[in-house]
């Protein structure tokens, strides 16, 4: 969901290498957060994240999948760096940027919504990732003629301050209602009475994320020093996970829900670990960011591996898997109702969480030559215009 991968240099290749294999190993991720939402809703709690109620397996595998939507953003905004070096026009980037983010807006809104609800005309329309992207690369489109100092500052007091306002709504009817529902409020827009919009990814926190991505860029330019850049890469990874461990532990600003000590080391564990995502707090930004850093010196690292050159494949082409993803699993579970029927007449579903793993290794290596195909076709044929958008 970044913008079109760079054409690999010896110089470069293992730069490219740990982007790509990052985005498609999050995205994979993603993979196993959306089978357990088409194949776990009948042993569903009301929240996946509540310790109270949610059995361990399914607490961790949802806090496995917080990883995906800040990695992604993140590398989008990085991505649209490296986009700009190769160009060397800054006009074009902008561009560029302003015309894909109108574009995956209105993926979102078509295309995406169709594969959630089969619903055309929808009565709702649910505004999540790809619009959040969408409308983070249209503000980056904007936020990359400032400096490279200011673009920092932004990103940071945007990420470190939003949850300031925490505490600020209005309610329908009121002139900022939709405005703040877009930036910060999650809720709904009533656009007439037969729809709505559902703003699932308040967009504020995001623009934060993606210029601190473009702010990285640098870090893996033509003649950046690896070695330096593991340094930048782990010295900002280690202040954002301190600054998330100091934080919780002190249950102090950063995330509106506390945690407290449980009936044992475990369900503790899932109260400190238990982070808000919609829109995502500071605590959640710095444990997911702090962990991308990471990764992305390990899977540098790892270069060589066959499992990292085959996370690549899927990060080569990542809007390509997210949208057939989303189809393919609606036919599944369309094709399972059919077979066996609903549950309680309800929902059809499996049992456990492992039987949720075990399905997304297999949709995962089903999906590789697909991926593979599309992600060759659109490298070969950089003539057809249209292919650098998805």
């Amino acid at each position: 969901m970044s913008l079109s991968p760079l054409p690999a240099t010896s110089a470069s290749s293992s730069r490219l290498l740990s982007i790509d294999a990052l985005r498609g190993l999050v995205i994979v991720i993603m993979l196993l957060d959306h089978v357990r939402e088409t194949f776990f809703l009948h042993h569903q709690v009301s929240d996946p994240m509540d310790v109270a109620s949610t059995d361990p397996t399914l607490f961790f595998s949802r806090l496995l999948a917080h990883l995906c939507a800040p990695v992604f953003v993140f590398l989008t905004g990085l991505s649209a760096w490296l986009y700009g070096d190769k160009a060397g026009n800054r006009a074009a980037v902008s561009a560029f940027l302003f015309k894909r983010g109108v574009f995956l807006i209105l993926l979102e809104m078509i295309v995406i919504n169709f594969a959630w609800t089969l619903q055309f005309p929808p009565s709702v329309v649910y505004l999540q990732v790809i619009w959040a992207i969408g409308l983070s690369m249209v503000a980056l489109a904007a936020l990359l003629w400032l400096p490279r100092w200011a673009l920092i500052a932004v990103g940071i007091a945007v990420v470190a301050g939003h949850n300031l306002l925490d505490h600020v709504h209005f309610a329908a009817g009121h002139p900022l209602h939709v405005v703040w529902a877009v930036l910060h409020d999650r809720g709904w827009i009533a656009v007439s009475e037969s729809l709505r919009l559902r703003t699932s990814y308040p967009l504020l926190p995001w623009i934060g994320v993606i210029a601190l991505g473009y702010a990285a860029g640098p870090w893996f330019g033509r003649l950046a020093d690896p070695a330096v850049r593991t340094r930048y890469l782990a010295f900002a990874g280690a202040i954002a996970l301190l600054g998330f461990v100091a934080l919780r532990s002190l249950n102090g600003y950063g995330q509106a829900q506390k945690w407290s000590g449980g009936v044992d080391g475990l369900q503790t564990a899932m109260s400190f670990f238990n982070i808000t995502k919609y829109p995502p707090s500071l605590l959640f930004l710095l444990l997911t960011l702090g962990l991308g850093c990471g990764l992305l010196i390990l899977l540098e690292r790892a270069q060589h591996r066959a499992w990292v050159r085959a996370m690549c494949v899927y990060g080569a082409a990542p809007m390509f898997f997210y949208v057939v993803h989303l189809y393919v699993l609606k036919a599944l579970y369309l094709g399972c109702v059919a077979i066996w029927g609903l549950d309680q007449g309800k929902f059809f579903g499996v049992n456990s969480i492992g039987t949720i793993w075990v399905i997304t290794v297999l949709l995962a290596v089903a999906m590789f030559w697909p991926v593979r195909a599309f992600g060759r076709l659109k490298a070969r044929r950089r003539d057809i215009a249209w292919l650098k958008y998805l």
